[in-house]
């Protein structure tokens, strides 16, 4: 079983594919994540302005990750170097993702790119309030990534609001589960396993 998980930047994805993570520990699920295969930064396309746009579909190497995807899919391990922001390619760690019975990919473009999109058995679409999400990204921003407050608020107007709209917002009703991550998420996460869990149930029986 594929399932995604979308959602806009600041909205929690990568927390709740850890959640999912602990939770199907038994069944070691597999996790695809989108994220490592942006291209290097010489490759990505400037703004008016002459800044790094990295929040076009554009900015991951789609080629790529579709024929690997497709290899997991088809029960094959595959080799991923894992992004890490400011890391040089040649630093990147080498992973070895094993094929799972429960196979999790996580990313802004998931139903975007239709190679990823025609894989997927059940799709999650993490819905949080615009300004959580700005608020997340500030925080991350300028703790982990050394940007300023100015910086982080340029891309979010001309590049990650954008992205959004354009990319993800478009596909949000055409995901099965839609995963409120704010007061409700707990009752929210609840729901989501039991309904994995008698999906799983039913691939066992087929």
């Amino acid at each position: 079983m594929i399932i995604g998980i979308c959602g806009g930047s600041g909205s929690g994805k990568t927390t709740l594919l850890k959640r999912l993570q602990r939770h199907f520990q038994d069944i070691k699920p597999s996790t695809f994540i989108m994220d490592n295969y942006y291209h290097p930064i010489e490759m990505q396309i400037k703004d008016v302005n002459g800044e790094y746009n990295f929040d076009l579909p554009t900015a991951l190497d789609e080629q790529k990750l579709s024929s690997d995807l497709d290899k997991l899919a088809n029960g094959n391990e595959i080799l991923v170097k894992e992004y890490h922001f400011n890391s040089p390619p040649d630093k990147h760690v080498l992973l070895t993702i094993a094929p799972s019975e429960l196979i999790i990919v996580e990313g802004l473009f998931l139903f975007h790119y239709q190679n990823v999109k025609k894989h997927l058995d059940f799709s999650i679409f993490v819905d949080v309030e615009p300004k959580t999400q700005l608020d997340r990204r500030l925080y991350r921003d300028q703790e982990t990534r050394g940007y300023s407050r100015s910086a982080i608020l340029y891309q979010w107007d001309n590049h990650v609001k954008p992205c959004y709209e354009n990319y993800l917002l478009p596909y949000q009703q055409e995901a099965d589960f839609s995963f409120r991550n704010d007061s409700r998420a707990d009752y929210d996460f609840e729901r989501l396993v039991k309904e994995i869990e008698s999906r799983l149930k039913q691939e066992e029986t087929v």
